[in-house]
């Protein structure tokens, strides 16, 4: 059990990333003995170690630190690290705890925490959620694996101030006695298979979102996706489920067009889902999700709709670029699975030439390739998953596939081939680590590309 009180007490923190610096400054200056250990060198983190200058604490980079019991007395590992890395495995033979980012933030808030997790929809959904909390007036911060550390904030907000975090599988799987007062699944399907191995697993580190849940807390659940509606027989909490498919007996749905919610005797209109700023069906999932948690929270339906008629999106996610010659622009860099990039591609009804490959997460592309036979005009492939992408798309009958050596290329090539009325969608369907840093990274080089085409 972490100890709050960490004066002079021996540190380990994993990862030299945004989130192992944060927790190495905030541990810091609590006056622990701070040892900060990276596999890359000092060079290679250089710019996320700037703002740990003056910061007294010792680094081991490039190099691992000598584990054995008394070595230290607590670590935190950074959420891209694996458990079962040999590193890990020496710390847990060592009796040394092993804890995450995300459980720190939770030991010294005061706020209550929303929290979003899910396979794809996590950014738009936490934005929008933090939205409609902003507009109705509550006090909030927005954070977690959306890009801001949560430990980096939660010292300094109010105990009225509610947190909402975008929370992966991998943070979850290093909680403790992490209890949001709002839990929302937003859906499971294959993804990060590479670390997780199997759905079990992978469905079993995001249900532990509602593990510490208690009887007055909310689950929100979604009703249409069969594997995320059995966990509402595990939750502790009040399960409120959402559905834009089914008329729920309770719960928050849509039935003739109207968001809905239903509860005890009362039925209440949200909206039109026509008025619904951000659109596609993913979306629309989006949304019946933040207007769940938001509800539970005691906003009212009149101020959810508001917000759901303004919210414009968040970048990276079928955000607009630019429309030239006829043709529009899309990037959805943050499509880094199949089954986020099927969404994207059942968002438009017209032409559609698809931008995607990367690094392949352990993902079967067999569905999605189905998918790109049915609405794609041409497909551009690029990055490591490449030759996979392309046999499974072959295997469904396309045959309109062109591969690229590098990233620059394939704007120009898709310019080339775009008619007027087409969709120029990026919409990946792997992750960025191949060629980039990170998706945010990528889609700003396809914009980038995008606004200097003549």
């Amino acid at each position: 059990m972490w100890e709050k009180n960490v004066n002079n007490k021996k540190i380990l923190v994993l990862g030299g990333g945004i989130s192992g610096c944060a927790v190495a400054g905030f541990l810091s200056d609590k006056g622990a003995r701070v040892t900060l250990t990276d596999s890359k060198s000092r060079d290679d983190l250089e710019n996320a170690l700037t703002q740990l200058l003056n910061k007294p604490m010792e680094y081991i980079l490039g190099a691992e630190p000598e584990i054995k019991p008394g070595s230290f007395d607590y670590s935190v590992i950074s959420p891209g690290i694996p458990l079962d890395t040999p590193l890990v495995k020496k710390l847990n033979q060592a009796g040394i705890p092993v804890t995450g980012e995300m459980e720190l933030a939770y030991q010294y808030s005061k706020s209550p925490f929303v929290a979003i997790t899910g396979t794809n929809g996590k950014t738009t959904t936490t934005s929008l959620l933090g939205q409609i909390f902003a507009d109705a007036g509550r006090p909030v911060f927005v954070g977690g694996n959306i890009g801001i550390p949560m430990v980096t904030k939660v010292e300094s907000l109010s105990a009225e101030t509610i947190l909402v975090a975008e929370v992966s599988s991998f943070q979850l799987e290093t909680i403790e006695s992490f209890r949001p007062k709002v839990a929302v699944i937003l859906n499971i399907t294959p993804d990060h298979l590479d670390r997780h191995k199997t759905m079990e697993e992978y469905t079993k580190a995001k249900s532990r979102i509602f593990e510490n849940q208690e009887a007055n807390d909310c689950t929100v659940l979604n009703y249409d996706d069969l594997r995320v509606r059995e966990l509402g027989q595990s939750t502790p909490g009040q399960v409120l489920f959402f559905s834009q498919e089914t008329e729920l007996a309770q719960g928050i749905f849509v039935k003739n067009g109207i968001m809905t919610i239903k509860t005890g005797a009362d039925t209440m209109h949200v909206i039109d889902i026509d008025h619904i700023y951000i659109k596609g069906k993913h979306n629309l999932e989006n949304a019946l999700a933040a207007a769940g948690a938001a509800f539970c929270l005691g906003v009212s339906p009149e101020s959810i709709a508001h917000t759901l008629k303004n919210f414009p999106g968040v970048a990276h996610r079928l955000e607009f670029v630019k429309e030239s010659a006829g043709v529009t622009y899309i990037n959805d860099s943050k499509g880094t699975n199949p089954d986020s990039t099927i969404k994207a591609l059942e968002a438009f009804d017209q032409p559609i030439i698809l931008i995607a490959g990367g690094k392949n997460k352990g993902s079967d592309f067999t569905k999605l390739a189905a998918l790109i036979r049915e609405k794609a005009r041409a497909l551009i492939l690029v990055g490591e998953a490449a030759p996979d992408m392309e046999q499974a798309v072959r295997a469904e009958g396309f045959h309109n596939i062109y591969p690229v050596n590098n990233f620059f290329e394939t704007v120009s090539l898709a310019q080339k081939m775009a008619q007027p009325g087409d969709i120029v969608l990026l919409s990946p369907a792997c992750a960025s680590w191949d060629m980039f840093k990170n998706f945010e990274e990528r889609g700003d080089l396809f914009k980038k590309l995008v606004h200097e085409l003549p």
